[in-house]
């Protein structure tokens, strides 16, 4: 395990924000393996990173707002969405030196847990929401703005090289609003020339439906329809 008080320090100093607090950055960092097994450690970061996440939502949101005036909302929802994806956390995160700073079980630890993205992206969205807490939403905002989002930026994925159904899965994940389901309606035609309708249903509601000579290309058209119907894709410009 690295020297955490010296690895905190440095933390804070490239964040450049400094805990009065300092056991809301320790809570922030620790993983749910790290106090597993054991009742005298029993705060873990979930709560701090739905918090965090939150609240970077809410930050990324008003700067695309006020720095992007040329943007429509679902153009605005799009960037939104590439810019907090796990994939570009787990970049910032890096380049911040979240990993060095974790408190991990052992077993993660030898399994390398420091290098998960899932781990690492959600312990800086702890991070933030630790923040929040101890300084409010001003200081939250100013780390956000002035160390954040530049390295979001840096780290953006382009989600137009992902199918249809990934994107779908990983919005709705994301965004914990429910479990995804592809039930198929209807199979017509002759078996050199099927016709598949597929619907994708979000917690049993029906989202998207689609058409294909098979099913995985009707999942596909189901997927991106509910991707519009969401306002994740544009019905004009849905790649």
């Amino acid at each position: 395990m690295p020297d955490m008080p010296n690895a905190l320090s440095l933390l804070e100093e490239t964040l450049q924000y400094t805990f009065s607090d300092r056991s809301l950055l320790e809570t922030a960092l620790t993983h749910t393996s790290f106090v597993k097994g054991d009742g005298r450690r029993q705060t873990h970061n979930e709560r701090l990173e739905f918090l965090g996440d939150a609240v970077l939502e809410l930050c990324v949101s008003e700067h695309l707002y006020l720095d992007h005036p040329e943007l429509q909302e679902g153009a605005m929802t799009r960037h939104r969405a590439r810019l907090v994806c796990e994939k570009a956390l787990f970049s910032a995160a890096l380049a911040l030196g979240v990993p060095a700073c974790l408190r991990l079980g052992n077993g993660e630890e030898l399994t390398g847990g420091r290098s998960k993205p899932s781990i690492v992206s959600d312990a800086l969205e702890a991070i933030l929401g630790a923040i929040y807490l101890d300084g409010g939403l001003e200081h939250a905002r100013r780390v956000i703005l002035n160390r954040v989002i530049r390295l979001l930026e840096e780290a953006r994925v382009d989600e137009t090289d992902k199918d249809y159904k990934t994107r779908l899965q990983e919005h709705v994940q994301k965004g914990h609003i429910g479990t995804l389901e592809y039930e198929c309606l209807d199979e017509t035609g002759p078996e050199h020339q099927k016709q598949f309708t597929i619907c994708v249903l979000l917690s049993g509601e029906p989202i998207g439906e689609g058409t294909g000579h098979n099913k995985q290309s009707a999942g596909q058209e189901a997927a991106k329809a509910a991707l519009i119907r969401l306002g994740v894709l544009e019905d004009c410009a849905c790649d």
